[in-house]
């Protein structure tokens, strides 16, 4: 399991004194590019083969306040991967400085090509390291029909609908 520990910094709390949710998202992203950075995603790799990785969805669950004063540990497991490594899921955990669980992160993305703007499958010298990264007990393979498993689609309008806004 990969993990990432943060100080509380005073910008990452909120009006109610704990930390903000956007502090969590910065946690948990900060945890998957130090991850992929740390084994063969970084900046060189990525612009070599022209993709990065982009954002399906987060979902957070959150069950305790976390306060300034104390750090938190950041964990990162595999919980999805598609056999052409274009989908990927990943778990993150919060656990306070007691191993206190205060957040849990489902998160899917892909990867894309920076020029044709479009998904793209993993090339297989960074399959094999993705596909070798520890996972979750609920692993699962992905395919395409996961990524719109909530059943969201978007609804354009007009620009004069824009307008009238």
């Amino acid at each position: 399991m990969y993990t990432k520990k943060f100080e509380i910094r005073w910008s990452d709390l909120d009006a109610n004194r704990h930390l903000a949710n956007s502090a969590f998202i910065n946690f948990m992203s900060h945890t998957r590019m130090g991850f992929l950075m740390e084994n063969g995603f970084g900046q060189k790799e990525l612009s070599h083969y022209n993709l990065g990785p982009i954002v399906f969805y987060e979902h957070i669950y959150y069950f305790k306040e976390i306060f300034a004063g104390k750090p938190v540990t950041v964990t990162l497991e595999l919980s999805g991967l598609s056999k052409d490594g274009m989908y990927f899921e990943f778990i993150h955990k919060i656990y306070d400085y007691k191993g206190k669980n205060c957040a849990t992160c489902e998160m899917m993305g892909s990867w894309i090509d920076l020029e044709e703007r479009k998904l793209i499958s993993l090339p297989d010298e960074l399959f094999k390291q993705l596909d070798n990264t520890p996972k979750s007990d609920n692993f699962r393979t992905l395919t395409k029909e996961d990524t719109r498993k909530f059943g969201k689609r978007p609804h354009d309008i007009s620009p004069e609908e824009v307008n009238n806004l």
